[in-house]
């Protein structure tokens, strides 16, 4: 069993009414454990947060250039986009250019992420598969399946050899073996990978620093998703997300990404640093108090920048009318190694 500690808890009225357990784990880009929390290697599907990876074949055999994919469509494949219009444009325009279609996709329709409770949308708005928020991965998908001259109408099977391709990269970075992941099927209907928390974190490490502890084309296939996603945050996420504002709080030193269901990892370019978090009910208001809890343990936020993650920091609990009812508070304490 984990060794998940409390790491947020809700309150109303004063009273504790939910109580968030999880851990984290610091790795450096040759898996060094730097600080945790809880149980580092504790295994958890990666799910959205393990997308830059799943772009690296596409982006290794010069898919990108290949299709006149613009920086921020590279990004795109990374991200987890709110299915703005410049989002579902941008997909539009990727497949376009590998000369394929919205129904080619297999990601399936969702209410896109910009909208909520207190943000319904427009009435009689129709959405399609570019508006799933994980899009702009498929796109890549098909454009390796046609550059390769892959069968494209189940590119998300296990057997299919585009997902092998992502399995030996993934088996690559994060050190282990096949029969040491676990294996499931996402909500895109991609397959997903789960892992312990730390080797989660040593990727992302190697992803913000470019050392992917191979040959020097490898560090370079990195260190261009990497660059995409610095360079257009907006395209990983979108208007008023989490992951945009810690990206705009350290002015692009920082990449984060959630994943659903209680993951969240941040890439630190400067330090070469991967921070992996598991939140184990997988509620996301928790989850992002807790990785800002985290940027601000480790010194990469403080009262000067921090401004732009208020929103996400212990924040004031209301109800529909705007009253405050209560506060989310993160107590994280991260133990480190000596020296």
């Amino acid at each position: 069993m984990s060794k998940h500690i409390l790491l947020a808890t809700a309150t109303r009225n004063g009273h504790v009414e939910r109580s968030h357990w999880g851990s984290v784990a610091i790795t450096d880009a040759q898996g060094s454990l730097l600080a945790w929390a809880g149980d580092p290697d504790v295994y958890a599907f990666s799910r959205s947060t393990i997308k830059p990876f799943q772009a690296i074949p596409f982006v290794r055999d010069r898919g990108p250039s290949n299709f006149g994919f613009s920086t921020s469509e590279v990004a795109l494949l990374c991200g987890s986009h709110s299915g703005e219009d410049t989002h579902v444009a941008a997909v539009s325009s990727m497949l376009s250019k590998i000369g394929l279609l919205e129904r080619d996709l297999r990601c399936g329709v969702h209410l896109p992420i910009q909208y909520g409770e207190d943000n319904l949308p427009p009435g009689g708005s129709r959405f399609d598969q570019r508006h799933n928020n994980c899009s702009g991965k498929h796109a890549g998908f098909l454009g390796y399946c046609c550059m390769h001259r892959h069968d494209h109408a189940d590119y998300v099977a296990d057997s299919h050899p585009l997902q092998q391709d992502i399995v030996r990269e993934i088996e690559r970075l994060s050190g282990l073996r096949t029969s040491e992941l676990w294996f499931g099927t996402d909500g895109c209907s991609a397959p997903n990978i789960g892992m312990p928390l730390s080797r989660l974190a040593m990727m992302w490490a190697r992803l913000a620093s470019g050392a992917s502890g191979g040959s020097a084309k490898e560090d370079a296939i990195l260190t261009e998703i990497f660059a995409a996603m610095t360079a257009h945050p907006e395209m990983v996420s979108g208007t008023g997300r989490c992951d945009l504002a810690i990206a705009r709080a350290t002015s692009g030193d920082c990449v984060g990404k959630v994943g659903v269901d209680g993951t969240y990892v941040i890439g630190v370019k400067s330090v070469g640093l991967g921070i992996a978090i598991k939140i184990a009910d997988g509620d996301l208001s928790a989850l992002y108090a807790s990785a800002v809890a985290v940027l601000r343990e480790i010194g990469l936020v403080d009262d000067r920048n921090v401004s732009v993650l208020a929103r996400w920091d212990n924040p004031r609990l209301r109800n529909l009318r705007g009253i405050e009812v209560g506060q989310l508070k993160t107590m994280v304490h991260l133990s480190r190694t000596s020296g």
